[in-house]
């Protein structure tokens, strides 16, 4: 059988051994924040926010942000249908409602002209997801966002690494939030950051991360409100500052496989990737292929050949709306079309090119099969 191809894995070098282990063995009593408080000092100067707070999870990072602006039940936060449930479920832990809007054709990002048609009295957020690595249309969120009154809140769980106009994601909005899980471009194994350039929010959220003890308060175990227990590990942000030693390597590493995969399929007409429009720089985490309607070609048809091939392949998101938990709406057309004829491509750092061309050459022969109508 041909060696497997994982559609991503982490890149694990001796120094995240070396600080972990490090951690591990000297990282307690007086010690017990080092590593935390180092990771977001170099998550700050990475991406240029004013303040940061490591987290559990990207999802515990959104649920916090969202509390601290005093979103709660009756409310409605507008987002894109297409879309993890990660970014959905946190609106729902505090009562609001997520509000589905379809997807641009070419991003695969929220689509603001859809936005304005769904905005009511009760929309307190609207949460621009960079999806794969791809930006946003901020200016017009943003330009929406003030219009309304309505924040603007940045997912970049996908977009370390990713710019707008020269600014880091996670940085335009009120708030932004990113992901570390083992899938992403950086890992700490399970993990997230919460970056913002707002004190107040910043103190708020800092608070709230701790069962609600401020870091004002003099009384030993005497919480100021109710908060949350989603504070990274000693441990983990240890492994955080070792990869972030290497961010610039990483990213660079995924810009390479992309710009590959490119080169072998940019002049095929009928397939579309991640796009990099004017003004923006693209991390491309995921590397994603969207076949046209009238190749014929379904997800279900390309997940069975890279199986067979023993290579792993990864589902373009299913629109939210089409899960039981939540109401149907069909009318996001391209939210429900998309994912049907598209697929998540292999991207991790020792990705070589010979199986970049084992890739490719699976969707060259899909495109070779006869539609069959």
């Amino acid at each position: 059988m041909k060696k497997r191809i994982y559609y991503t894995k982490p890149s694990i070098t001796e120094r995240e051994v070396e600080l972990a282990t490090d951690a591990a063995r000297n990282g307690w009593g007086d010690r017990c924040y080092e590593y935390i408080n180092r990771f977001e000092e170099m998550f700050r100067d990475y991406t240029g926010a004013k303040y940061a707070i490591a987290t559990s999870s990207c999802t515990g990072a959104l649920h916090m942000g969202m509390a601290a602006l005093d979103i709660g039940p009756g409310d409605e936060v507008i987002l894109a249908d297409t879309n993890w449930i990660a970014t959905a479920a946190p609106i729902t832990y505090l009562g609001a409602k997520p509000v589905f809007v379809d997807i641009l054709p070419d991003t695969w990002c929220i689509d603001p002209e859809k936005i304005e048609e769904v905005i009511t009295t009760k929309t307190k957020a609207i949460i621009a997801v960079h999806l794969y690595g791809n930006l946003c249309e901020m200016d017009r969120l943003l330009e929406i966002g003030k219009k309304y009154g309505i924040t603007v809140i940045e997912d970049s769980a996908e977009a370390l690494g990713s710019y707008w106009q020269g600014k880091h994601t996670g940085t335009i909005g009120k708030f932004g939030t990113f992901s570390f899980h083992g899938t992403k471009t950086m890992t700490t194994g399970e993990g997230g950051m919460f970056i913002t350039n707002d004190e107040n929010l910043y103190e708020k959220v800092l608070t709230l991360s701790n069962h609600g003890r401020s870091r004002a308060q003099k009384k030993q175990f005497w919480p100021d409100m109710i908060g949350y227990k989603y504070k990274m590990s000693n441990i983990q942000a240890a492994i955080g500052c070792a990869q972030l030693e290497r961010i610039d390597e990483l990213v660079s590493r995924k810009r390479e496989i992309f710009h590959l995969y490119k080169k072998e399929l940019g002049n095929i007409d009928c397939i579309h990737m991640n796009p990099q429009k004017e003004g923006t720089i693209n991390s491309y985490w995921m590397p994603t292929v969207v076949f046209d309607k009238e190749t014929g070609v379904t997800r279900e048809e390309l997940l069975m050949m890279f199986s067979q091939e023993n290579i792993d392949a990864r589902v373009f998101f299913w629109p939210l709306s089409a899960m039981e938990m939540f109401e149907s709406m069909t009318n996001n057309k391209n939210s429900w079309d998309i994912p049907g004829r598209a697929i998540n491509i292999p991207a991790y750092h020792e990705l070589t090119k010979p199986e970049v061309e084992r890739v490719v050459g699976i969707l060259n022969t899909v495109l070779k099969k006869p539609v069959i109508k």
